[in-house]
């Protein structure tokens, strides 16, 4: 009886922390957005380039859910997020009139919720049409089956005139803003981190390692491969919302598979199977080759090297470096955690040895700190 009534309280306190740390985000992200929209803190350059970073963190860890957790090879991720970036915005466009200035902060959150459910919705159907028959197929042959997929849904973009053929659709309004962009990488995270640890999580996980052993022991591996695979599209069709309405216009263009090439590069640069390393990874590919943009002119036996000119290259040659001396990825498996910066903790301010003579009891496993 009391063993029960522990477990009950135990239940509570926990739910009610999480509550505590969504609420304490939610007012940190709301009092952070006028002081970095403002200009007070960094130029609009870099605060559209931390916008941008915040998309690319949604991308790249709903991708490492298919990619790394997983154990397939999607290269259709830009194709959803063109599905939840046009549907969001056909929606808006056609059902918002009033301008969104006129508008209070709370009627905004509601469209802007409306626009996000709209291109999850959508782009999760997708995902999961695609998904039923493409991901009976494995290895090389998921990859071309999802390439093609993913151009399908470009190509039939093109040729709808409704939502603006190769023009594409513009006007779109500013819904988009700091404080949405990263709630929803933060929500991806969270989902991402939670799902690892959840027996569904564990499923996944078998169906990567081994999926003939997976299936020998009763997981449905098709059944979780094609909702890992829709709710992945769900989370690029709401990171194609936030684009969308943060650039106001949108163009098929926009998304080729040079896209989702790019965002499997955010996963891979990170390490597959690691939430910290797709966050990692989008962070270094949207900031890197902004930040090559500054580094100033020399001059090489009386040539001016201007890297302004050079800086795509370079940016190409660190990625081939990065990936030579680190093939897993710069944190391969490898996971950041409270309990591993704990003991970091402990080992500067406490003395305490080092991992590797401790007792395999006492040891972290898969943390990176």
């Amino acid at each position: 009886m009391k063993s029960a009534a522990a477990h009950t309280i135990h239940t509570m306190i926990s739910w009610l922390l999480k509550a505590v740390w969504i609420a304490g985000t939610i007012l940190v992200l709301l009092a952070l957005q006028p002081l970095l929209q403002s200009g007070a803190i960094i130029d609009p350059y870099w605060f559209r380039i931390l916008l941008l970073m915040g998309i690319n963190v949604t991308l790249a860890v709903s991708l490492n859910l298919i990619n790394g957790f997983c154990g397939q090879f999607s290269i259709a991720h830009a194709g959803f997020m063109a599905v939840g970036a046009y549907t969001s915005s056909y929606f808006t466009l056609h059902a918002l009139y009033t301008p969104v200035r006129n508008l209070s902060f709370a009627q905004q959150a509601t469209w802007m919720i409306g626009a996000l459910l709209v291109g999850a919705v959508t782009a999760g159907i997708a995902g999961f049409i695609v998904g039923i028959p493409s991901l009976r197929l494995r290895g090389d042959y998921l990859a071309i089956a999802t390439l093609g997929f993913g151009e399908i849904i470009r190509v039939a973009i093109l040729n709808i005139e409704e939502v603006g053929g190769a023009s594409g659709l513009s006007d779109i309004p500013p819904l988009s803003s700091f404080f949405w962009i990263w709630l929803i990488a933060l929500m991806t995270i969270a989902l991402s981190r939670n799902l690892l640890v959840s027996s569904h999580g564990r499923a996944v996980l078998a169906v990567r390692e081994d999926e003939i052993a997976a299936e020998a022991l009763g997981v449905p591996t098709t059944k979780y491969k094609v909702i890992v695979f829709a709710f992945s599209s769900a989370l690029a069709g709401m990171a194609g919302v936030l684009a969308a309405h943060l650039d106001l216009s949108i163009y098929p263009s926009s998304f080729t598979f040079l896209r989702s090439i790019e965002i499997i590069v955010m996963v891979i640069l990170g390490g597959l199977g690691s939430t910290t390393g797709a966050v990692l990874g989008a962070a270094l590919v949207t900031l890197l080759p902004e930040g090559l943009r500054y580094v100033p002119a020399f001059t090489v036996r009386g040539y001016v090297v201007e890297m302004q000119a050079w800086r795509m290259v370079i940016y190409s040659l660190l990625l081939i470096v990065l990936m030579l001396t680190r093939p897993r990825g710069l944190l391969g498996g490898m996971e950041w955690s409270w309990h591993g910066l704990s003991r970091i903790g402990g080992r500067w301010f406490r003395g305490r040895p080092s991992d590797r003579n401790l007792p395999p009891e006492e040891q972290g496993e898969g943390d990176l700190l």
